[in-house]
């Protein structure tokens, strides 16, 4: 085999095998929790959400009559959500160090409970909830929000 080809093959194998590591290296959180139906959105495809599942920027999760999800951010923020549910993560930035902090997220329809983490203990004005009628500013604490469509 020539040196060239060989290369060829280590980079390609390199890249392939580095594609999950990159994905979890931009994890802004976990599933620590998963039952009955419950997907994610990522890219425009929807798959199974699974224990252990890294969480990223722009998630779409959605769950069906049973479903529900728990979710463990970078900041150990704890957001649970029930059945029949659409919740997305719109933006997360835990950067203490550079005072870089934020969360903002939504929900469409269904239940979600929310336990403050670092974030809103240290800037609590940074930390949103969208509903469809309206914002709800967390100031470190937690609480539980049901929206019907």
């Amino acid at each position: 085999m020539s040196n060239k080809k060989w290369w060829s093959i280590m980079i390609a194998a390199l890249l392939f095998g580095l594609s999950p590591n990159l994905q979890a290296a931009d994890a802004i959180g976990h599933v620590k929790v998963v039952n009955g139906d419950a997907k994610v959105t990522r890219e425009s495809k929807a798959v199974p959400v699974q224990l252990g599942d890294p969480v990223l920027m722009n998630d779409q999760f959605s769950t069906g009559p049973g479903g529900s999800v728990g979710i463990t951010f970078n900041d150990n923020t704890r957001v649970s959500i029930g059945p029949e549910t659409e919740f997305v993560v719109d933006e997360f930035v835990y950067q203490p160090q550079q005072n870089k902090l934020s969360f903002g997220s939504r929900i469409t329809k269904g239940t979600m409970q929310f336990v403050s983490g670092t974030i809103a203990k240290l800037s609590p004005e940074t930390v949103k909830i969208n509903t469809p009628t309206g914002t709800i500013g967390v100031r470190g604490t937690q609480f539980l929000v049901k929206v019907e469509k």
